[in-house]
């Protein structure tokens, strides 16, 4: 079982996305299950500001640390060992093997600076209990980041900084979207078959899955390799294997 948690100001932009296709699946399976806390409800002032300024000026306006802390604080105090991830570009780039990771539980991966920054993240919460203790739960908060970026005391929270790629959007919506879906799929009994995940690209490192085909045999002259028609499933195995490759 998995849990996310989503800290946003748009919930209405995620939510959608999680309630189709093999997301909802994995929720009505009991396999995974989200949560959405709004940024919006821990503000401040009569306005239920999140943001300000930056100190020594520039342009757009940062996540503040109060309203940051106070909504990752109101999710720990139910759960101490959930672990938080941050989409940010100057986190670590997101690929399947973290995404497996992710999806069977860290154990030694977490950082010591992640463990030296989230206490929870050692395994001191209630009884004792550490994320590591129960391979069967797994809860991660994700914290959607807007404006211009956030204030950087709230990586003191931050157990994952993961970033998607050498680029920038306007908000961490987007990435938690994907860092949920690469994740969930992953989990037994999600995908349809029992080796999908196994065979599928990046799957070992940065392989590429082998090229496939369905019905009809012919499409507008485009056939199929005959050797996928013939039944021989030993000669098929090594065709597969030798047009398998490599991301460049």
């Amino acid at each position: 079982m998995i849990k996310f948690t989503i800290i946003t100001l748009f919930q209405e932009a995620i939510e959608p996305y999680l309630k189709t296709s093999m997301m909802w699946k994995a929720v009505d399976k009991g396999l995974a299950e989200f949560d959405f806390v709004n940024l919006r409800d821990f503000g401040l002032g009569p306005h239920k500001s999140v943001d300000d300024t930056p100190y020594g000026g520039g342009d757009g306006m940062l996540l503040r640390c109060e309203p940051v802390f106070a909504a990752i604080e109101s999710i720990k105090e139910k759960d101490p060992t959930a672990l938080v991830i941050l989409p940010t570009p100057v986190g670590e780039t997101w690929t399947q093997d973290l995404a497996r990771k992710f999806a069977s539980g860290l154990g030694a991966f977490r950082s010591a600076a992640a463990r030296e920054l989230a206490p929870s993240a050692r395994g001191d919460g209630p009884d004792g209990r550490g994320p590591e203790s129960d391979a069967n739960f797994l809860h991660y908060i994700i914290l959607c980041p807007h404006y211009e970026g956030y204030d950087e005391r709230i990586l003191s929270l931050v157990d994952y900084k993961i970033s998607l790629g050498k680029y920038v959007l306007t908000g961490g919506e987007l990435p938690a979207l994907i860092i949920i879906d690469s994740v969930v799929r992953l989990i037994p009994g999600v995908l349809g078959g029992e080796t999908s995940a196994e065979i599928e690209s990046f799957s070992d490192g940065d392989n590429l899955e082998y090229p496939q085909y369905t019905k009809p045999a012919d499409f507008r002259g485009m056939k199929v390799p005959d050797i996928l028609l013939s039944g021989n499933h030993g000669e098929i195995a090594k065709w597969r294997k030798e047009h398998s490759g490599k991301a460049k």
